[in-house]
């Protein structure tokens, strides 16, 4: 598969567990990745899913404007992803604008996890 049908899968799959089960990002996260999210930083699976999960909503939906991607590293396989969208929660009068930077550590037989994961809303 080429870098940019990788990316497309794992931003389908992300973005709709986060909208429907944020749990369910569970299996993505290793023990020795990280998140920032917007000015919080957690590392491990437990602390990432946890504050996820309690993020302050019961409902989201993420639509996708665009989706940039690059290998990394030449060797290793790894691939760094920057998604453009919208958001809208709960019963939000506008949809939000965010963008999301991944970057996906293969792990064998074609399987990869999030190793960085930066999130931020756009804000003026």
């Amino acid at each position: 598969m080429s870098v940019d049908q990788i990316a497309k899968g794992f931003t389908e799959f992300y973005y709709n567990a986060f909208d429907t089960n944020r749990a369910g990002l569970a299996p993505l996260y290793r023990d020795m990745s990280m998140l920032t999210y917007e000015d919080k930083q957690f590392t491990g699976v437990q602390n990432i899913v946890g504050h996820l999960a309690a993020l302050p909503f019961q409902r989201i939906k993420h639509v996708i404007t665009k989706c940039d991607a690059q290998p990394s590293h030449p060797t290793n396989g790894s691939i760094l992803i920057t998604v453009m969208g919208q958001l809208q929660f709960d019963d939000s009068p506008a949809p939000m604008n965010f963008v999301q930077t991944f970057h996906l550590y293969p792990e064998g037989g074609g399987n990869y996890f999030v190793f960085n994961d930066i999130f931020r809303l756009v804000l003026h």
